[in-house]
């Protein structure tokens, strides 16, 4: 049932174009070519995001950074090993994917730091990805608001994650 349902849509999207006398074809290349501009527009935010995600995680840039914050995140009740989590989610969700594979699998998910690794993953987002991608494509440029907001419910997330995993489960 499930397999029919994107061939069903397609024909029921076909079927109205007829009843309404649409030339189906030309509409269907005039939503192609723009979806290409748009691809086009997109391709060096997206090609500068690969890289700079690449650069720290590839460099282990964030992974010594978070050695060197290990005694302020102490001081913070804050697992370290969840700071590379914590500055990579804002970014790439995929990386961010690993980094979580990568604390459950050494924690396990049932462990403090897994359980708030997954409240941290499902509560954030992946704001700069969406403001990049997104108001480029509409060509906003005034992003500094919606910036600070983003990243600022990010952190709020990332704080409320420990807590409320404390609360519930403690250490």
């Amino acid at each position: 049932m499930v397999n029919y349902f994107i061939p069903v849509i397609v024909i029921i999207i076909i079927g109205y174009g007829l009843y309404k006398r649409i030339d189906i074809f030309d509409t269907f290349l005039g939503g192609v070519k723009e979806g290409l501009k748009i691809s086009i527009g997109l391709f060096p935010t997206m090609f500068a995001m690969v890289i700079a995600i690449n650069l720290l995680t590839n460099s282990n840039l964030i992974f010594d950074i978070s050695k060197m914050l290990s005694p302020l995140f102490i001081k913070l009740h804050f697992p370290t090993n969840l700071f590379p989590l914590a500055i990579l989610r804002p970014i790439s969700g995929s990386s961010s994917l690993v980094i979580l594979n990568n604390i459950l699998k050494i924690n396990g998910p049932d462990s403090f730091v897994g359980r708030v690794a997954s409240v941290m993953q499902g509560s954030t987002d992946t704001t700069i990805y969406i403001i990049s991608m997104y108001f480029a494509s509409l060509g906003i440029k005034k992003i500094k608001y919606s910036l600070a907001v983003g990243l600022l419910a990010d952190l709020i997330s990332v704080i409320f994650s420990v807590i409320i995993v404390s609360l519930f489960f403690g250490r």
